[in-house]
């Protein structure tokens, strides 16, 4: 455990929903998640196996966390949403992540065990309360800086190359990983996952091309 500090940043109070992620799909016809891409065995209409089948309406509701999706996918839907806007959006470093997902308040308690409350229930959807499906954002309280869904529902992509020795060397200014790897930060837990990988301390790492039923993010952008 050591400090680090950060330059100011803006991160979307919730994970990016079905809805938003398909507006980019549809306009540019591609980076469509797994469960909907032509000629994937997943695909919730013509594949053979049924892992995103399982979610039920959860996958295609609106409101609910997209699933599905890369780390390369991510990445692709912010430059894309940076053209349209004019702004420039980007995935969170996990240093990012991990501080807005504290509280990240001087003066406030930053030492909860989840992202706002000690109380699981509280702040996630995990596998004990999900009933094994993705839920509407924002159905559960917000943390200290009214994010919602930091733990738990779906994990989150994050910029950073995973590494299990970082945090032993990382600058102290605005850390972003290391310069390389075989895999993506993934942080928060999941629908999927039990309380211990919810914590708000807990990393995984995934493949940049990996897509699963349990992996989203969401949006940052510097101040």
């Amino acid at each position: 455990v050591h400090s680090v500090s950060l330059s100011d940043f803006y991160l979307s109070r919730y994970e990016l929903t079905v809805s938003e992620y398909l507006a980019f799909c549809n306009e540019t016809k591609s980076h469509y998640p797994e469960w909907m891409e032509e000629g994937n065995e997943y695909n919730i209409k013509t594949g053979a196996k049924n892992l995103y089948k399982k979610l039920g309406t959860a996958i295609t509701n609106s409101n609910n966390p997209i699933v599905g999706v890369s780390w390369n996918d991510a990445v692709a839907y912010c430059k894309w949403l940076s053209q349209k806007t004019g702004r420039q959006y980007r995935l969170p470093t996990e240093a990012e992540w991990q501080y807005a997902a504290r509280g990240g308040q001087p003066g406030i308690k930053d030492d909860f065990k989840y992202a706002g409350s000690n109380d699981i229930d509280a702040v996630a959807w995990y596998d004990s309360n999900s009933g094994s499906k993705t839920h509407p954002v924002g159905e559960k309280a917000k943390n200290q800086l009214g994010l919602y869904d930091m733990s738990g529902n779906v994990h989150e992509w994050c910029s950073d190359w995973y590494a299990s020795d970082y945090y032993h060397k990382s600058p102290a200014k605005d850390p972003k990983g290391p310069g390389s790897g075989s895999s993506r930060v993934c942080r928060g837990g999941s629908w999927f996952d039990s309380v211990n990988d919810c914590r708000s301390a807990f990393r995984i790492g995934g493949g940049p091309a990996y897509r699963y039923g349990n992996i989203g993010f969401r949006v940052a952008q510097d101040k």
